[in-house]
């Protein structure tokens, strides 16, 4: 199963120097509480658009890990790894949480198929965005609309071989 962590450039560190993201992780995936909000909503929803939502919602929760490490680059990072079913439960229905899952087993660099990472002129969005993420959360308009600026900009594709180099020009 395609699974997106959320991460922090701490962590993409970690899984280059290790090899291996040690276990448990919360995750997103294309669940069936995903799929039946998506054909409630949208009944054209296709695989890799399914799939582009659990990567933005991993993004969202980037934001939130970002915000106890003090020693990680302001970008958000989501690492999309291949995990197998059986070592994946889903987590449950909750609206803000959306595909939400537990990986249960390490997960090696090798499963790991890329990265996804801001860019620099994502840095000051993001920052803005891991002081208030909490409060949008909790439904402040005003906290979403800060929020909403960095998910705006895209997040930048690293096959996983380019992972280190990436992180080296951080």
């Amino acid at each position: 199963m395609r699974v997106y962590l959320p991460a922090t450039t701490t962590v993409l560190r970690t899984l280059v120097e290790q090899g291996r993201l040690p276990g448990p992780h919360t995750a997103f995936a294309v669940t069936g509480d995903l799929r039946r909000f998506y054909e409630v909503s949208d009944a054209e929803a296709d695989l890799e658009e399914l799939e582009y939502a659990a990567l933005l919602a991993a993004a969202r929760a980037s934001l939130r890990l970002l915000d106890g490490d003090p020693f990680a680059a302001p970008r958000r990072a989501v690492l999309a790894a291949d995990v197998p079913d059986v070592a994946v439960e889903e987590l449950g229905e909750d609206d803000a949480e959306r595909g939400a899952v537990r990986v249960r087993v390490d997960v090696p660099l090798a499963d790991v198929a890329s990265a996804h990472i801001d860019g620099v002129e994502a840095e000051a969005d993001v920052r803005a965005a891991v002081a208030v993420v909490l409060e949008a959360d909790l439904g402040s308009d005003e906290a979403q609309f800060v929020v909403d600026q960095a998910e705006g900009h895209e997040l930048a594709w690293y096959a996983s071989q380019e992972i280190g180099p990436a992180l080296e020009l951080l």
